[in-house]
Parts: C-alpha cells; sequence; structure tokens
C-alpha cells in the first residue's frame, strides 16, 4: 500500500511537470504531494557507510518515506544501470529493505529495489 502511494505521488507530480526539470525541483514537488497524502518524507536523508565500525563515506538518500522506504530521483533521459547501483548501495548501508529508482524522463518509470538484512 506504502508503495502505491508513493507511485501515485510520482504520476501526479510528472503528470503536471513533465519532463525536463532538475531532479531538486521534482524532489521537493513529491515532498508536498507525500505530504498531501499524509506520509511522513524527509529529503536529503543522510546514509552513513561503515566499514569495521568506522564510518569511510556519508551520502543523502533523496527521500526517506515513513521510515521504511527510501527513494532515489532521477531525471534522466536515459536509465543507467549505475542509478540502480546506488540505490542498492543505499539499502546496503541502512536497515532498510525497499527502495525506489523514480526517473522524470522523457517517459516516466520506476523501478523497486529490494534487499534483504539478512545478509548484511
Amino acid at each position: 500500500m506504502l508503495r502505491k502511494k508513493i507511485i501515485g505521488c510520482f504520476y501526479r507530480v510528472y503528470n503536471e511537470l513533465g519532463y525536463g526539470f532538475l531532479e531538486k525541483v521534482y524532489e521537493k514537488a513529491m515532498m508536498i504531494e507525500l505530504a498531501s497524502e499524509g506520509l511522513k518524507a524527509i529529503n536529503q536523508y543522510p546514509i552513513n557507510v561503515v566499514y569495521h565500525n568506522i564510518i569511510i563515506g556519508e551520502y543523502k538518500a533523496d527521500l526517506m518515506i515513513e521510515d521504511k522506504v527510501i527513494v532515489e530521483i532521477k531525471a534522466a533521459s536515459e536509465f543507467h544501470e549505475r542509478f540502480e547501483a546506488q540505490l542498492l548501495n543505499y539499502l546496503k548501508a541502512t536497515d532498510i529493505e525497499v527502495g525506489l529508482l523514480i526517473n522524470f524522463g522523457p517517459t516516466p518509470k520506476f523501478y523497486r529495489k529490494a534487499y534483504d538484512n539478512m545478509n548484511k
């Protein structure tokens, strides 16, 4: 149900703004749509990469929704595998198991990624 709400927000933003804006614009619009759905969302959510109990990298996911789903926003004309790898790495670095990659490209597309915490 949560995933469907997020994807619904994605399509509403895409239908209104279309293709061609910077990712930040879509991120802000998504925050408005998510709030209208009553969803708790944090933008630029900090993620630390830890190795042997030492922080070796610091990143920011575009959105964290309901402390359950990481959303990475792209506005690319073509999909690149590195986008999926980026999202998967965010999942590996957190306790979150589900991520959505949403692309506000010429054609709106989304991809779901999952990473089982048992693999950590």
